[in-house]
């Protein structure tokens, strides 16, 4: 009867995706801002002889394995 229009004109289908559209966008913003508003996050690196020290403690490694390692690491002034 109106070929896909309603009675103004308009398609009705596009008011469903405009309305999808805004609604994705919002929760992109929320959850995009909700990191920035958490503050900044405090990334705790390991150096290399602090994970050495923690692989010994864990049984992961040997205690020979762990000096010569470690003297490879002093070596190279990591």
């Amino acid at each position: 009867m109106f070929n896909g229009y309603d009675y103004y004109g308009h398609m009705g289908g596009m008011h469903f995706f405009w309305w999808i559209f805004w609604v994705v966008l919002i929760v992109a913003l929320l959850f995009w801002r909700g990191d920035r508003w958490r503050g900044p996050r405090e990334k705790s690196r390991e150096t290399p002889h602090e994970v050495l020290r923690r692989r010994l403690a864990a049984g992961e490694i040997s205690p020979e394995d762990y000096e010569s390692r470690k003297a490879i690491l002093d070596r190279d002034g990591v």
